[in-house]
């Protein structure tokens, strides 16, 4: 078979092809929303709008996370999602596809990256799992101290975390195991589950009495807050884990799309929608916390709230966890089926979003030949493994939720570092403009964001991190020195340790095997001119125009 013959046949879908692709649109576009609808929207955002709101309110915070959306997750995520519609393999195989095997160390630690993020996330998940036992067999806690201490006695001082933090990863490696089939049929059933019961909850959490007390501090602005730094390393670190912008899941996730799947305008939508869901989620547990606080104690004054938000476990972890089910024990019985049904969708929107993660991994292993059949397993025990020193200590968990989650600015300059290095209109026409049918032109103003305006994002968001820290001290007052949560030294321990053995690995592999083949790849476009002889658009030639005008590519 010649190259060109490999090449044409994956612009389409074929009955004999052995690459596997979404059956439906709408089956792709809810499998898309599960990658990102997860905890991270309502489990971690609220608790992060928390711990960067102060006693005036968190609107600041807001105003810069809706402003990386569009700066920073919408150009990263469109990066991925023609990277791996166009190579057919995981992050990995793509680097090495547009890099050569030198520049698999970066694939390797964006990888990295997400397993360390999957090994917490289950925890997290299985938190989750937990409360659905519990409101099913107990009655829901009526105030805040029982509901904290609930938490406490499970999250903190007990061991079945480990035990839900498995039951996690057997849910979703279940799921993962036959691929991008059952991934599809799990998604078509639990996001729109998940997506109403968000909905219902929303609307019922605003009829509570004061609940206008919570979105008005919501939405109170305090501008002296644009001046810290870990507000916008915070708000740049939940656009990315909220939308998944830079984790790589979005990269074996579009290798089973086609030439017919509308990935520009996919990487808008499904991340705007996303954010939506964020902060409708935000607005939903300061509603429910202002109502509950208003209605037992009184109105009390804003630092007061503040103090409250905050002291929900380790940086807010347990935000979530301990208010909902006070909220909903106001209704009695009713009440009791409400917060089973939350914390199902909790454990839906966290299932779908672990799905991706592991696929990720899973994915990255069968490029390098190992089956679906022994790689999902390995994923699963490995990740078990790690992940048990969150399970038993919740301030780890915490740790490895700041370290990993800022990390994804690091993976976006791999990202950004590996499409200047092809280059961004080669990248721009070759595998959107000229790829794609049906689908939004990509414009120039997308190369210059990732060439000029995104690296330079990051590396100030990063260095202004570092200044501040070291002359300072971490919220929790620990300095920069210290072997604390979120400390520098802990920071930079972590990454360069993880970024030493990949660059190390990855050399041992180039040095024993550059002169054995590489991974099978389909043809790079280096010339740009070349690619289109026929002067007509994609749109206008049809499927089988486009075919026949790849005839012309130089191999």
């Amino acid at each position: 078979m010649t190259h060109y013959q490999t090449f044409s046949m994956e612009l389409k879908p074929s009955e004999n092809s052995e690459q596997q692709y979404f059956k439906t649109r709408i089956g792709l576009i809810f499998s898309c929303l599960g990658c990102v609808v997860g905890t991270g929207n309502i489990w971690r955002f609220p608790r992060i709008v928390a711990n960067n709101s102060d006693e005036k309110g968190g609107l600041v915070f807001l105003i810069v996370w809706s402003l990386f959306l569009f700066l920073w997750s919408i150009p990263m995520l469109l990066i991925e999602y023609g990277t791996g519609r166009y190579t057919k393999k995981a992050i990995i195989g793509s680097f090495q596809q547009f890099m050569g095997e030198k520049g698999s160390w970066c694939g390797a630690w964006i990888s990295m990256v997400t397993f360390f993020i999957s090994c917490y996330y289950s925890v997290v998940l299985g938190w989750c799992f937990y409360y659905v036992v519990y409101c099913i067999a107990n009655e829901l806690p009526d105030n805040v101290e029982d509901s904290r201490a609930i938490f406490r006695d499970y999250a903190e001082e007990s061991k079945w975390p480990l035990l839900t933090h498995a039951i996690a990863l057997m849910v979703a490696g279940l799921s993962v195991i036959k691929g991008v089939k059952t991934i599809e049929k799990v998604n078509l059933f639990l996001v729109p589950i998940l997506l109403a019961i968000l909905l219902f909850t929303f609307i019922w959490s605003l009829t509570r009495e004061y609940a206008d007390y919570g979105i008005k501090y919501l939405f109170t602005p305090n501008w002296e807050s644009f001046k810290e730094p870990r507000l916008w390393v915070d708000a740049i670190s939940q656009n990315a884990f909220d939308t998944g912008a830079g984790m790589g899941i979005f990269i074996p996730y579009s290798s089973f799309m086609s030439v017919d799947n509308a990935i520009v305008k996919y990487g808008i939508f499904i991340p705007s929608l996303n954010n939506l869901i964020s902060l409708i989620c935000g607005m939903m547990i300061y509603a429910a916390v202002f109502s509950i606080l208003i209605v037992s104690r009184g109105v009390l004054a804003k630092d007061e709230y503040l103090t409250i938000l905050k002291d929900s476990g380790p940086a807010s972890t347990g935000l979530t966890f301990i208010w909902i089910p006070v909220l909903f024990s106001t209704l009695g019985t009713f009440g009791r089926v409400l917060s089973i049904l939350f914390f199902t969708c909790l454990s839906f929107a966290g299932i779908t979003s672990l799905i991706s993660n592991m696929e990720l991994v899973t994915h990255t292993l069968q490029d390098f030949g190992v089956p679906r059949k022994f790689g999902t397993p390995a994923t699963v025990i490995v990740t078990f493994l790690v992940g048990m020193m969150s399970a038993l200590d919740i301030n780890i968990l915490t740790n490895q939720d700041f370290v990993w989650g800022f990390a994804l600015v690091i993976n976006g300059m791999m990202l950004q570092a590996m499409v200047i290095f092809y280059g961004t209109e080669n990248f721009r026409k070759n595998l959107f403009n000229r790829f794609s049918l049906d689908d939004w032109k990509l414009p120039r103003i997308w190369g210059w964001m990732i060439k000029f305006v995104l690296p330079v994002e990051a590396v100030a968001i990063i260095a202004w991190w570092a200044i501040d820290l070291i002359d300072g001290e971490t919220g929790d007052g620990e300095k920069w020195y210290e072997f604390g949560r979120e400390t520098f030294v802990m920071t930079i321990l972590q990454w360069g340790s993880l970024m030493l053995l990949v660059i190390l690995v990855n050399c041992v592999v180039y040095f024993y095997r550059h002169k054995e083949p590489a991974l099978d790849k389909r043809p790079i476009l280096d010339d740009v001119d070349t690619v289109m002889t026929d002067t007509k658009t994609p749109e206008k030639q049809g499927l089988s125009g486009l075919t026949e005008s790849y005839k012309s590519i130089r191999l």
